[in-house]
C-alpha cells in the first residue's frame, strides 16, 4: 500500500485553466522531489449538506469550485522527505502565484487501509467522514466488502485511507470539515470510475443492492459524511 497526501481546496471557477496550468508547472518538481501519482479533480456534482459538505469544508463561495486531489508516496517517510525538499528548493518560489486562496486549502497525510483495483479513472467520487478509533476495524471490514461490490458495477479502484497526520488549520482543516469529535479520526476515500456515465448508471443499482447494507449499525455517523462527484483534470 501507498501513503496518501490528500487535499481539498476552493478555486474561483473562472480560474479553472489557470489552476490546471499551475498544477502542470509544479508537477515536474513534485515528481523530482519523490511524489508518485498526483491527481487533481474538479468539482462536478457536489451536493449541499444539512450539516456539512465540501463547500463548507473549504469555505467555498458561489463563484468557486471545490477541487479534490491527492499525491501518492511509497510510505510516510517518502512524503516527509518530499516536504523537506519542497520547502527548501528555491525553484518553488519561481512558480506563478497560486490562482486560489491557499489559506483555505486543507491537507493531511492518510494511511490507506482499503485499496481495491488498480486502474485509473476519468471521474471519481470523493468522501470525507469521521470514524472513532474503536470502530476502525468494523469500518474497514464494511469498506472492504463494499469496495468489491463497487468493482462489480464498473468502478476501477476504491481507496479508503485513515487519518495519520492531520494538522489543525488556522482557517479550516479536515477535522472541522467532518465536525470530528474527540476520539474520532478522519477517513479520506475515493472511488474511481471510467466515466461519469458509468458512475451515474451504477449508483441506482448500488442503492438497491442489499449487500451494500451493513450488518447492524453503521460504524460511523453518516450524517457528517462529506461527498461529491469530481472530474479528473490531471492524473500523472
Amino acid at each position: 500500500m501507498t501513503y496518501v497526501q490528500g487535499f481539498v481546496t476552493a478555486v474561483p471557477t473562472a480560474n479553472r485553466q489557470a489552476y490546471l496550468e499551475h498544477a502542470r508547472q509544479a508537477l515536474p518538481l513534485f515528481k523530482e522531489f519523490g511524489a508518485g501519482r498526483m491527481v487533481e479533480a474538479w468539482g462536478d456534482d457536489i451536493p449541499k449538506g444539512k450539516r456539512n459538505d465540501f463547500q463548507g469544508a473549504v469555505q467555498a463561495t458561489a463563484e468557486e469550485t471545490v477541487v479534490f486531489g491527492w499525491m501518492e508516496y511509497p510510505d510516510r517517510d517518502a512524503r516527509d522527505r518530499f516536504h523537506e525538499k519542497m520547502m527548501s528548493d528555491p525553484r518553488m518560489e519561481e512558480l506563478p502565484e497560486m490562482p486560489f486562496d491557499g489559506k483555505r486549502m486543507i491537507f493531511a497525510g492518510f494511511e490507506p487501509f482499503v485499496d481495491v483495483g488498480s486502474e485509473r479513472g476519468a471521474y471519481l467520487d470523493g468522501y470525507l467522514l469521521p470514524v472513532s478509533a474503536p470502530n476502525r476495524k468494523a469500518y474497514r471490514d464494511m469498506a472492504q466488502k463494499c469496495a468489491t461490490i463497487f468493482l462489480e458495477y464498473g468502478a476501477l479502484r476504491v481507496v479508503e485511507a485513515w487519518g495519520d497526520d492531520v494538522p489543525a488549520g488556522k482557517v479550516t482543516d479536515f477535522r472541522r470539515a467532518v465536525l470530528a469529535e474527540d476520539g474520532e479520526h478522519v477517513v479520506y476515500s475515493w472511488i474511481e470510475w471510467p466515466s461519469k456515465q458509468v458512475r451515474d448508471e451504477a449508483w441506482p443499482k448500488l442503492m438497491k443492492d442489499e449487500r451494500m447494507m451493513p450488518d447492524g449499525d453503521m460504524p460511523f455517523d453518516g450524517k457528517r459524511m462529506v461527498y461529491g462527484g469530481f472530474e479528473t483534470i490531471l492524473d500523472d
